[in-house]
């Protein structure tokens, strides 16, 4: 992780050579002062548009290259065949690099730490337990109703919008608006629904300040990460460094929000008494789903203070991990209208097929997944997947010293002509194995292409939660409503740790006849 790494570089050796393997200090790089290239960022902003220098690069040095900013050093790489063989040699417990300015916060708030800032055997252990109540498909059928539910309810929420604040100059009513802090409220309101099993009210006509405050500290806490990742947080933390204090202070709020909901959920549960019963039976009634919260109190094997860290990680990170890829989702289905006919028609045929079970609906429908992926290939919500070979490597006849970072970039891999065909087309077709483009482009370069979740045992920890979220509302919407937008521009994006838009898409919904 850090210009240590390149010490360990010099030990390879003329067997490497011998074999025709250049070295490490042989990959090409964009200057190897750290400190001078972190100056360079900040003078020229290029930190807002990381993921676009990134791209530049590629161009520029090759499929390869090494990065050095700060004390931090990587080699990033695109190509599926290369991100494949990083995987393959990522160990029993793989390592991404860790967000310090968090881990900081943890330790200076004696908070203990979920597992995404966690590593080892330790993180192995709670994973596996994690993974339980949030990954398998066992888990997904319990919650998947309270996801419906909420994608549900927003479009009742829209029509209203509509109706009272649209215009009818001919045909349905309709409305143009930016949906962003609508969205926001959505991914809120589903995440509280299915981390705590409880409503919150956020489509109210006066949603709760608490909840509005949640929100930006989470928008907060994401802006104040990137300029933090390259210095050393505890010596801000003694200069009282007002970004460290901004910092600091969202992430207090974070947990504060997520320690008012634990109580109560906790409270909850003593009432209902199913803390006992389910020591009896193992495990509480689908019809009776308390939420992940409930149902890793319930198992009791977790302590407290772990289940109250990695619940509040989860919270931080279900907002807008899911509302800004919602707003791509929605962008591009408005501009690609062809697009967006082709799959609501699967969509409705399959709602149809299914009499309203959201599970079916979903099965039947696979240009809705599709739609999700294409979503995140052009705008990945994390730009990059890192991780740390347990052994030495080799990418693109460059010698990989184990322990070593190395990032997958996923910006530039989901708009490289090299893996993908047409790859500034939105087309949510291209992921299916039975289309001539999905067929082509898996034929010699299989698997590897969508990661904006991650790959393998670390892969994010909420993604069937953030997945099915993102479908659902989909679906509801375009079942509802039709998009457009009064301009097919592309979107300028800016990177804030996440992706996003710099301005949100303004989008006409449209009341659809037999809504």
């Amino acid at each position: 992780m850090f210009l240590s790494c390149i010490p360990h570089a010099e030990g390879v050796g003329k067997a490497e050579q011998r074999n025709g393997v250049r070295s490490f200090q042989q990959i090409p790089h964009t200057g190897s002062n750290g400190w001078i290239n972190l100056l360079r960022f900040w003078r020229q902003g290029t930190f807002s548009q990381l993921h676009k220098h990134m791209e530049q690069t590629f161009h520029m040095l090759g499929p390869i290259y090494r990065q050095y900013l700060g004390s931090q050093c990587s080699v990033n790489i695109l190509l599926p065949v290369d991100i494949g063989e990083l995987f393959r040699s990522e160990g029993l417990h793989p390592r991404r690099m860790t967000l310090q300015p968090w881990a900081t916060h943890r330790e200076t708030r004696k908070h203990s730490k979920g597992v995404f800032l966690k590593n080892g055997a330790e993180w192995r252990a709670d994973r596996l337990l994690l993974n339980r109540e949030v990954m398998l498909s066992s888990a997904v059928n319990r919650f998947l109703p309270l996801l419906d539910d909420v994608a549900r309810d927003f479009c009742q929420l829209l029509h209203r919008k509509i109706q009272t604040e649209g215009r009818r100059e001919s045909g349905n009513p309709s409305l143009t608006i930016d949906p962003s802090p609508d969205l926001f409220r959505f991914a809120l309101e589903a995440s509280c629904h299915v981390l705590y099993g409880e409503r919150i009210g956020l489509f109210s006509s006066a949603p709760s300040q608490e909840s509005e405050q949640f929100i930006w500290a989470v928008e907060r806490m994401l802006a104040t990460t990137s300029p933090l990742l390259y210095l050393p947080p505890r010596l801000l933390l003694r200069l009282h460094a007002p970004l460290w204090t901004q910092h600091a202070t969202a992430w207090d709020h974070i947990f504060s929000h997520a320690e008012t909901r634990i109580q109560k959920g906790f409270q909850r549960l003593q009432a209902q008494g199913q803390v006992a019963s389910a020591a009896k039976s193992g495990e509480g009634s689908v019809g009776q789903f308390p939420g992940v919260l409930g149902q890793l109190m319930e198992k009791g094997q977790l302590p407290l203070e772990l289940i109250r860290a990695n619940i509040t990680e989860l919270m931080a990170g279900a907002v807008d991990t899911t509302a800004v890829p919602l707003q791509f989702a929605l962008f591009e289905l408005a501009r690609n209208p062809r697009v967006q006919e082709q799959v609501r028609a699967q969509v409705q045929a399959s709602f149809t097929q299914a009499a309203g079970n959201p599970q079916k609906a979903l099965q039947g429908a696979p240009l809705l997944k599709g739609t999700v992926k294409e979503t995140l290939r052009l705008y990945p919500v994390g730009i990059t997947v890192q991780r740390y070979p347990v052994r030495d490597i080799v990418l693109q006849n460059y010698h990989i010293p184990a322990g070593t970072m190395v990032q997958a970039c996923l910006y530039p891999l989901g708009r490289s002509q090299d893996v993908f065909q047409d790859p500034e087309r939105f087309d949510p077709g291209r992921w299916g194995t039975g289309s001539e483009q999905g067929a082509a482009e898996a034929g010699s370069k299989r698997g590897f292409r969508s990661l904006a979740f991650g790959f393998g045992a670390r892969q994010c920890v909420g993604r069937r939660i953030a997945e099915n979220e993102i479908q659902l509302l989909l679906m509801h919407i375009l079942r509802n409503f039709r998009l457009s937008v009064s301009s097919k521009e592309e979107l300028k994006t800016k990177f804030t740790l996440i992706l996003q838009p710099e301005t949100p898409p303004t989008i006409t919904f449209t009341s659809l006849a037999n809504s």
